[in-house]
């Protein structure tokens, strides 16, 4: 008997880069994609239906409802609008995973609550708060927002108690976690997806480095990956297991001197570090992603040649004007790929990325150098 394809339809919370990817990977497996996001430039507006509209705008609900599942894009989503598509469309991840990822200090008690292993920390949340905080995780700290800091927003490093009190005061007295100053020697990422019939599959381990705040260059292989990876998988199959993930969620880990790994952050979502598994072979990151919110057949993905990613941010001069790369040169580089995000010029912002490929780790390290000294 002849099998009909399916006819899927998935909705996204957000429309920027990440669902711009997600949409563009959802094609091929024959999955429409509707966004709904208020932004009317929203870059992925040009490959899928675009609901120009609030996060919490009925009719747009309404619509993303009538999908077969929704999926987010960015963990700082209303709350409302879960709320709003609960009961009506399996949203994955769900309300609570989103609720406890995007607050940094619910996000940490959770994680120890896991039994995974985090920096120091202590909450902020009022001026008593501060006293003997720095102390308490070891007297040398970060400073973050408990919400909506990203790419080195909203935080600062503290080393005495008057440069806590004056960055706290400098966040305007916002919900924060102070976390202790971990000790690593790099940082490294690793993603997991989970099926709503409990099924689990794994990225690869990717190692990240990061300028002013933000990340640069990802790599893989990440070096040590054969004594890091099985570590870190096990951590975040301890995590999606326990949160009861729906979806995917990547986690961000400082790597000690020892070889043992200390979780910094989680994002329900693909990561920027997950960009490089587009043009390695093998499934994306942003398949993967497509796969687990609607159930379809998933497998543990990671490129097949050596990868690497440099993201393109917004530069200036010195007189503030725009830094471009020499794009011609990074075209005529052998085994790049160039994925922009149509978004206009400005400072410090993700305009888009470049992934490298390479048959062996030699050739990756030296177009890679080469590429950096194309990209200000």
């Amino acid at each position: 008997m002849r099998r009909e394809l399916p006819s899927l339809t998935l909705g996204i919370l957000g429309g920027g880069q990440l669902a711009q990817m997600l949409a563009l990977a959802a094609l091929p497996l024959g999955v429409r994609v509707v966004v709904l996001e208020p932004d009317p430039q929203a870059p992925a507006r040009l490959c899928a239906e675009h609901l120009h509209a609030p996060y919490t705008d009925a009719a747009g609900l309404a619509r993303l409802a009538e999908c077969s599942a929704v999926t987010l894009e960015f963990e700082n989503v209303p709350t409302q609008a879960l709320e709003a598509l609960a009961g009506r469309v399996p949203v994955r991840p769900g309300a609570a995973l989103l609720e406890r990822t995007k607050h940094r200090a619910r996000e940490k008690e959770a994680l120890r609550a896991a039994g995974v292993e985090t920096a120091p920390f202590v909450v902020i949340e009022s001026g008593d708060d501060l006293h003997g905080a720095l102390a308490s995780v070891g007297g040398r700290g970060i400073l973050k927002t408990s919400e909506l800091g990203y790419d080195g927003k909203g935080q600062a490093r503290v080393n005495t108690d008057a440069e806590l009190s004056a960055a706290w005061a400098a966040l305007n007295g916002a919900a924060c976690v102070l976390e202790g100053q971990v000790p690593f020697v790099r940082e490294v990422s690793l993603s997991v997806a989970r099926t709503a019939a409990g099924q689990v599959a794994f990225g690869p381990l990717i190692e990240n480095i990061h300028r002013d705040g933000i990340l640069r260059t990802s790599l893989f292989p990440a070096p040590g990956a054969e004594l890091l990876e099985p570590q870190a998988c096990e951590l975040a199959r301890v995590c999606a297991e326990s949160w009861e993930l729906e979806g995917l969620m990547t986690l961000e880990f400082f790597v000690l001197q020892g070889g043992s790994l200390v979780v910094n952050e989680v994002a329900p979502r693909v990561h920027n570090s997950g960009h490089l598994t587009q043009d390695g072979g093998g499934l994306s990151q942003f398949e993967a992603q497509v796969r687990a919110v609607l159930g379809l057949p998933l497998t543990n993905w990671r490129p097949l040649h050596p990868t690497a990613m440099v993201n393109l941010v917004g530069a200036a001069s010195v007189e503030g004007q725009p830094l471009h790369p020499d794009w011609d040169a990074i075209d005529a580089l052998s085994g790049t790929h160039l994925h922009l995000y149509h978004k206009t010029w400005r400072a410090g912002r993700k305009l888009g990325h470049v992934n490298l490929v390479a048959p062996d780790t030699g050739t990756l390290a030296e177009r890679l150098a080469e590429l950096e000294r194309l990209i200000p």
